[in-house]
């Protein structure tokens, strides 16, 4: 039976579930159809079998159905609610996501396209992350804003100029191979669970390279200086990150500004510039 709505995005209705062996978690809506909640429940098993330590949790999916029509979808998930943080939390969290990140003998992308936040997120494969940098995440984000009148003129062509720049700055990650990355690693989609330990939720995955999920972190929190520190002492970063960084946080601020409007346009702006100035 349905028990109390349960906090959640804001883009899908949330609330408990009572069974008889326990509460579980539900997401549902109307007129989401395509890839959504299957997408969504196949990208958190990934995760689940990418993490495979007991550092990170990853939500059981119980049951899910794509919208269709009138028809609601959903994805019913362990109930894993947040709660006190552990001592060892961060520290937790940092080699749980090193743990994750390990490298993959696989290309860049993902076998279906999915969604970041509400936005379609296409992932063809593609054997240069450079490349699928630019023509799976910036260019589609940059069209969508055009075609929406929130991105033109000189703000265009600043943010178009930072996309041409991908191979200048993201070639030297490319021997760091593709991993099982979160892909929307903000602080909202990370959480202590009932015992403590590090919980992942609303994954936008995909095969990608993992500082990805660290510039989402540090663009929106999620990830404290410890838990930085125990990510690097397990998975040390490729030297220049700090370059790469606005390249990767400029895809994110572009889909809020095609989610949210104008006002992330200077942000947008101010992370393309920064990547060109660090070409």
């Amino acid at each position: 039976r349905a028990g109390p709505a349960a906090s959640g995005g804001c883009i899908h209705h949330a609330l408990r579930l009572e069974t008889p062996t326990g509460p579980l978690f539900c997401k549902w809506n109307r007129g989401q159809p395509g890839a959504a909640f299957g997408a969504e429940a196949r990208g958190l098993e990934a995760l689940a079998q990418a993490a495979r330590d007991a550092e990170l949790r990853i939500p059981r999916v119980v049951s899910w159905r794509d919208a269709e029509g009138d028809e609601a979808g959903w994805l019913v998930l362990e109930y894993l609610p947040p709660s006190a943080e552990s001592p060892d939390y961060d520290e937790r969290l940092g080699r749980g996501l090193a743990a994750l990140h390990a490298p993959l003998a696989a290309t860049w992308g993902w076998s279906e396209p999915n969604r970041i936040g509400s936005l379609p997120q296409p992932n063809p494969e593609h054997g240069q992350w450079a490349v699928f940098w630019r023509e799976a995440r910036l260019l589609p984000q940059i069209s969508m804003a055009s075609e929406a009148g929130l991105l033109g003129g000189e703000a265009q062509r600043v943010v178009e100029e930072a996309a041409a720049a991908t191979e200048a700055l993201l070639d030297p990650v490319e021997h760091d191979g593709p991993a099982v990355v979160h892909g929307d690693l903000w602080a909202g989609n990370v959480h202590a669970g009932p015992d403590g330990t590090p919980v992942l939720v609303d994954p936008a995955t995909y095969r990608g390279h993992r500082e990805v999920d660290l510039a989402m972190a540090d663009l929106f929190g999620g990830l404290s200086a410890r838990a930085r520190a125990a990510y690097e002492d397990a998975r040390p970063l490729v030297p220049g990150y700090p370059r790469r960084r606005p390249l990767y946080q400029l895809y994110y601020l572009l889909v809020h500004l095609n989610l949210f409007g104008s006002g992330y346009l200077g942000a947008c702006v101010r992370a393309a510039r920064e990547g060109l100035a660090a070409r």
